[in-house]
């Protein structure tokens, strides 16, 4: 999809190309990791110098960071969607699970191992945070019958992570467990390592997210 806001002929070209720059660049995650992504190798691939291209991402870093924009936008807006049709813990859980099944080099560039020496910059972790308030909002209209933890107690002093969003410390520690527990599954099946065992990975999400909700 090209990228929103071009106007001009020259913004709509510019939109293209670098939406083509983004689709190499996921064609090379895919076959040998975020770590062996090269901007020179994508020029080749498209007929360009190493220096036209830079004129549409400075380094690789900014392609980076374009990509990983992207996938949080794709599932903060898939969330949203859910959310607005009255979505509860389970209707996320299941969103979430048929986003990343949908495109597994996406989910495990933002949620597998972290690309060395990549920082994600302050936009990016905004969008993220938009994701977690969708999870949080979920989280705060169960009713919760078991008494604090010592976790919960902790996560009073630290909250800096839900971003300003006013859930009590039950809902938080609930939030954080979906989503801990369930990206442990999702990542390992992805990765590979339930491939050979004998079950199906959708009925273990489908237990654990029971237990959960």
């Amino acid at each position: 999809m090209t990228e929103a806001g071009a106007s001009t002929p020259r913004e709509r070209y510019r939109a293209q190309v670098r939406t083509e720059i983004k689709e190499r660049a996921w064609g090379q995650i895919a076959t040998a990791g975020a770590s062996a992504l090269s901007l020179n190798a994508i020029a080749k691939q498209m007929g360009m110098t190493g220096p036209a291209l830079y004129r549409y991402f400075a380094n690789r870093e900014e392609l980076i960071t374009a990509l990983v924009t992207d996938a949080y936008r794709s599932l903060a807006d898939t969330f949203r969607a859910a959310a607005g049709s009255g979505a509860d813990l389970t209707t996320l859980a299941h969103a979430l699970r048929g986003w990343a099944l949908a495109d597994p080099h996406r989910y495990l560039l933002v949620y597998g191992t972290p690309v060395p020496g990549y920082r994600a910059p302050d936009g990016v972790t905004q969008i993220a945070s938009e994701i977690m308030t969708t999870l949080l909002d979920a989280c705060v209209t169960l009713p919760s019958d078991r008494p604090a933890t010592p976790f919960d107690a902790h996560l009073e002093g630290h909250r800096q992570w839900a971003a300003g969003h006013p859930a009590p410390s039950a809902a938080l520690h609930r939030a954080l467990i979906f989503w801990t527990r369930l990206h442990g599954i999702l990542s390992l099946e992805l990765a590979g390592h339930f491939t050979g065992m004998g079950f199906d990975p959708a009925q273990l999400f489908a237990a654990e997210l029971d237990t959960l909700t």
